[in-house]
């Protein structure tokens, strides 16, 4: 592609795993993984908030999100986005209102909270846990995110729904909120798995893709899904790339890739950079 974008790391992916989590805000080495991210080629860390790393998160105080950006001005790595893997402990579904409310007051002040480390995208995954499985529920996602957009239009911060429905469901839902602040984080690891065309994909919500993760997933004969190594599961990375081109998209791709031995990140993800550089250029 003519303007490359600038490619990013998951935070988390650069350290060996914590207490057995695949994907978790790294608490013992948060900082380390600032220079880690220059040794390893990329541009940015994708940050994460979870219940996991809540207490320690720099995000949660002031004093944290100075040290964050005192870190980001040192090695100069940007943090463009925080991924609110939070909502899938403790999502908008299936629970009270009261609940919900306080729910969604988490994500206001993450919204602000985002804006303060430069972010300028929130991914609020819907997925798992926290997945869409009836009309009601999408009732009610519509209703956070009609709430939610007026402090985004303050922060200046995007909201990036990840969700697991298929194109044409996926494209139904954006439909009600044609704001240009709501858009697609698109995951080529969780549509490969479930055996989704990219293609049907980008002609349904295309334009609204503002953020990429790229990961690689494959579903077995027995239906269960697994990460996999670039290249190894069902993503169709030429169609994907080709997709990305016909939309003119130059934001972040951020590499949400499977891991491989640990104490051996940097190295690995040098090597699943290089892969989908071949695809880019």
């Amino acid at each position: 592609m003519s303007s490359p974008a600038k490619f990013g790391i998951m935070q988390g992916r650069l350290s060996p795993p914590e207490d057995g989590r695949f994907q978790s805000f790294p608490r013992n080495s948060w900082r380390e993984e600032f220079s880690r991210t220059v040794d390893a080629g990329l541009d940015y860390i994708e940050w994460i908030f979870d219940g996991y790393g809540a207490s320690v998160n720099p995000l949660g105080t002031q004093a944290g999100i100075v040290e964050l950006n005192a870190l980001k001005q040192q090695h100069q790595i940007d943090t463009p986005a925080v991924c609110a893997d939070w909502f899938m402990e403790f999502p908008f579904l299936r629970c009270t209102a009261a609940v919900r409310e306080a729910r969604e007051e988490v994500l206001h002040r993450l919204v602000l909270l985002a804006a303060q480390i430069g972010a300028t995208r929130l991914v609020i995954p819907i997925v798992d846990n926290s997945r869409i499985q009836t009309e009601a529920d999408k009732d009610l996602i519509l209703e956070v995110m009609d709430r939610a957009l007026p402090v985004s239009e303050r922060a200046g911060v995007e909201l990036h729904l990840e969700t697991d429905l298929n194109a044409s469901d996926f494209y139904a839902l954006l439909k009600h909120i044609p704001h240009p602040l709501l858009k697609v984080n698109y995951d080529s690891g969780n549509s490969s798995g479930l055996g989704y065309d990219v293609r049907e994909e980008f002609a349904a919500y295309g334009n609204r893709i503002g953020s990429i993760h790229i990961k690689d997933r494959l579903r077995d004969s027995s239906g269960r899904i697994s990460t996999q190594p670039l290249g190894r599961g069902s993503a169709n990375f030429e169609h994907l790339f080709e997709c990305i081109r016909q939309i003119g998209y130059t934001g972040g791709v951020t590499m949400q890739v499977a891991r491989g031995e640990s104490g051996d990140e940097v190295n690995w993800i040098r090597s699943q950079l290089s892969f989908i550089k071949r695809y880019w250029q």
